[in-house]
């Protein structure tokens, strides 16, 4: 299955400034879609996002940005190609290189932190 083809509610515009309160579980409880990915801001050439998530995401690389994974609540896994599972509980992440063909999955709800280069294209390259 093709990305393009996954429901995922993706969503790269910046959503808020510097200076602005960004109130996570109030995002937490307005999201409906099983598979959901905001951007909150940018921090110099980076953005942090939010992932809201449940499911399974498609195995994917990013050619030119390393990627980083904080799990706030829930269980987040994510899966290196030929490689290790990291099986990420609150309060522990992992940061995945430039290249690195991985997918990642959320068994149950799920909420997570990324952050990665602003070109990044959070489905792969």
């Amino acid at each position: 299955m093709k990305p393009e083809d996954k429901d995922y509610a993706i969503t790269t515009d910046v959503k808020y400034g510097f200076q602005e309160l960004i109130d996570i579980h109030e995002i937490q409880a307005g999201v409906r879609d099983d598979w959901y990915n905001e951007t909150l801001c940018k921090v110099n050439d980076s953005v942090a996002r939010l992932g809201v998530v449940k499911g399974e995401f498609h195995w994917h690389k990013h050619d030119n940005e390393d990627e980083f994974f904080l799990c706030i609540d829930g269980v987040f896994y994510v899966e290196i190609e030929n490689g290790p599972t990291f099986e990420l509980k609150p309060q522990q992440s992992v940061c995945v290189r430039r290249g690195v063909v991985h997918r990642t999955r959320a068994p149950e709800r799920t909420t997570i932190l990324m952050i990665a280069s602003a070109g990044v294209v959070p489905t792969g390259d």
